[in-house]
């Protein structure tokens, strides 16, 4: 008889070992100060003393894409995956004031298809680079019966670094500070079982230009990558003239800009102070989604929300603006129950009454 093969059991080493060798200069790509981000070894190295840090803090975050995923191996889409893996983590680091330092990924597969995982980690690549981190490892898994054919999934994992006296924990908020919104491009990395169950239930031609957009394609739009914010808020985190910030990831502008107030402090945004993106008009109006629940499931146009004093307001958006940033002032803190109030035009979109009890009990 036959001896067996791990082979023929659906998992081809010969393949790891090549995609490590294609996927090296990448990740030589992503150098900085404190890596060198060599792959191969079992662990990675960082010197935090090279990076230039005295008596730091080490914070750590991880994250996945989510059924973003779905669309990009239906629609064949893998370049820009990778810039929604590392955004996830490394804008929740820089909202503690933290620099993100180095990244290690997780690519789960089926059956190692060389040509997709490259274009993986490549964008994987192309998001350090804009975070301004290492990517320094990960792990390559081939799972035959785990995954579906031609299916993989993705997770992500980010440590970065912030001096002692400048961590970011929302202690210095207080009542009439400003809350400025910083655009997103697009619907980032969450909501997205709703986008294809709309997609499924309204019969989108995804290869066709969006009705909002006549020169973009529906997927292009779609799967457009979460916007980085990290070397736009950096230089600021260290003047000391952010007082808190909030990530607009799952659960919106509701869940997650109380998140960033102390007790006793609430938010008031005002809906109207920003445009709608016309891609989060389109998704209201195609699933007929109230406004209360798009300020649960998406950005609606808001990547990521900084709370500044009043007398700090015009430096912080010039300063942001000048590095690329579109700003908008959205609203302001006041004494109350820790909640998030989103009020528009037509209506209120959250009570605090319902908010506030999840976070002060």
């Amino acid at each position: 008889m036959a001896g067996y093969t791990y082979e023929q059991a659906g998992v081809s080493i010969a393949a790891g070992n090549a995609l490590v060798r294609a996927i090296g200069p990448l990740a030589r790509s992503t150098r900085r100060a404190g890596a060198d981000a060599e792959l191969g070894g079992f662990g990675g190295f960082f010197d935090l003393k090279a990076a230039g840090f005295a008596d730091p803090l080490l914070v750590a975050a991880n994250d996945g894409v989510g059924t973003k995923l779905k669309l990009a191996i239906e629609n064949n889409r893998h370049d820009g995956v990778g810039i929604d893996l590392v955004a996830m983590c490394a804008n929740d680091l820089v909202v503690q004031g933290a620099e993100p330092l180095f990244f290690l990924d997780y690519y789960a597969t089926s059956k190692l298809d060389n040509e997709v995982a490259t274009r993986v980690v490549a964008s994987i690549a192309e998001g350090c680079k804009q975070a301004g981190c290492a990517l320094i490892g990960g792990e390559t898994a081939e799972m035959p019966g785990m995954y579906a054919e031609g299916d993989y999934d993705l997770a992500g994992f980010c440590v970065g670094a912030v001096e002692r006296d400048e961590v970011i924990t929302g202690s210095k908020v207080r009542a009439g500070n400003v809350i400025l919104g910083l655009a997103s491009s697009g619907i980032h990395s969450n909501g997205f079982s709703l986008v294809r169950r709309l997609a499924t239930d309204r019969g989108w031609k995804l290869d066709r230009p969006a009705l909002f957009d006549l020169d973009t394609l529906l997927i292009d739009a779609l799967m457009a990558p979460t916007r980085i914010y990290v070397t736009a808020l950096l230089p600021l985190v260290r003047t000391g003239k952010i007082k808190a910030m909030a990530h607009i990831t799952g659960g919106g502008l509701l869940e997650n800009i109380p998140r960033c107030l102390p007790s006793g402090m609430q938010a008031l945004i005002d809906a109207d102070s920003w445009e709608q993106q016309r891609l989060m008009a389109f998704l209201q109006a195609q699933g007929n989604i109230e406004p209360g629940e798009m300020a649960k499931t998406f950005n609606c146009g808001i990547g990521m929300a900084l709370v500044v004093a009043q007398d700090d307001v015009a430096d912080v958006t010039t300063k942001l603006e000048a590095a690329g940033e579109t700003v908008h002032a959205i609203g302001l803190v006041v004494s109350g129950p820790r909640a998030c109030v989103v009020s528009g035009s037509a209506e209120t979109w959250c009570a605090q009454e319902s908010w506030s009890a999840r976070f002060d009990a």
